[in-house]
């Protein structure tokens, strides 16, 4: 239903996660999905100019994006890139990585959206999960 070649995705999470984010990038590009920017390459900050830069490429990332993939959890920023994927009504997928999602401490009313769908899984599986859902 949604994929086709040109389809977009843009991947919010931690850097704890960089690994996981970049192999799972790899398997929807060997695809041809198309990232729209890879924020795991970039440095720490080291001053506001910077950060200036940084949020204004993950900003045109997710603009970019058909869809966003969030890894659950993250901190602020990928919180914020969900927000502003839902604002942009961008389809959303949510790997859980701990199985916390439905802790009532941990998570959020808005990832039980309709257009946000959740996976507790492997990585592989949540790649074949999204490619599903894509491919409808």
């Amino acid at each position: 239903m949604h994929q086709n070649n040109n389809t977009n995705f843009y991947i919010a999470g931690s850097f704890r996660y960089s690994k996981l984010i970049n192999n799972l990038s790899d398997i929807l590009e060997s695809l041809s999905f198309v990232r729209t920017y890879n924020w795991t390459v970039n440095k720490k900050a080291d001053s506001i100019k910077k950060l200036r830069e940084i949020a204004n490429d993950e900003l045109q990332g997710v603009e970019q994006a058909d869809f966003l993939v969030f890894i659950f959890p993250s901190g602020k920023g990928a919180n914020i890139e969900f927000g502003i994927a839902t604002a942009l009504k961008k389809r959303i997928y949510i790997l859980d990585v701990n199985n916390e999602i439905e802790n009532f401490n941990l998570t959020s009313t808005f990832y039980f959206m309709d257009n946000v769908k959740s996976f507790k899984g492997s990585q592989d599986d949540f790649a074949k999960f999204i490619i599903d859902c894509e491919t409808k």
